[in-house]
């Protein structure tokens, strides 16, 4: 299904986990994915490294000072109902300090920010959450890289 004169977004997220292991998530609002839960991230900018580009995203959206560490996938995630493509990029990150909590800075983007295992996660993709839907790109993270969970706790 082609778009005529459109072109795919790059869209980043970061995967960062606090002292129990737990990864930070939040439940949509913005139109593309509302109500389903996604990493903090963003759009990748002209010229932007993926690594400034996650680390600068998750600050606006969070407050969290975070350093990018790895690439660990990529997804290709089209939206049909709205004429949408993405490719989306997903790294590893360490918050700087690892006692700072989360903050809801993009009231109009996000209803919250929580800490759910991998578990919890793996479980939200294969649908046995209820109304828990993840956002696609983190679904299809989860559903094509299962060896994902092992390389996270390395």
């Amino acid at each position: 299904m082609a778009c005529s004169g459109l072109h795919p977004r790059v869209g980043i997220f970061s995967i960062i986990n606090d002292e129990q292991g737990r990864v930070l998530i939040g439940r949509r609002l913005s139109t593309l994915g509302k109500g389903h839960w996604g990493f903090p991230g963003g759009h990748l900018e002209q010229g932007e490294d993926f690594f400034h580009c996650v680390e600068r995203e998750t600050l606006e959206e969070t407050g969290l000072r975070i350093r990018a560490t790895k690439v660990v996938g990529l997804t290709n995630d089209i939206f049909p109902e709205l004429n949408k493509h993405y490719v989306t990029v997903f790294t590893t990150c360490e918050r700087v300090d690892p006692c700072q909590q989360p903050q809801r800075l993009e009231i109009e983007k996000c209803e919250g920010w929580v800490w759910k295992t991998w578990q919890e996660i793996e479980s939200m993709a294969k649908g046995e959450c209820g109304n828990e839907e993840l956002f696609l790109p983190v679904r299809n993270l989860v559903r094509e890289n299962p060896q994902l969970r092992a390389s996270l706790d390395s």
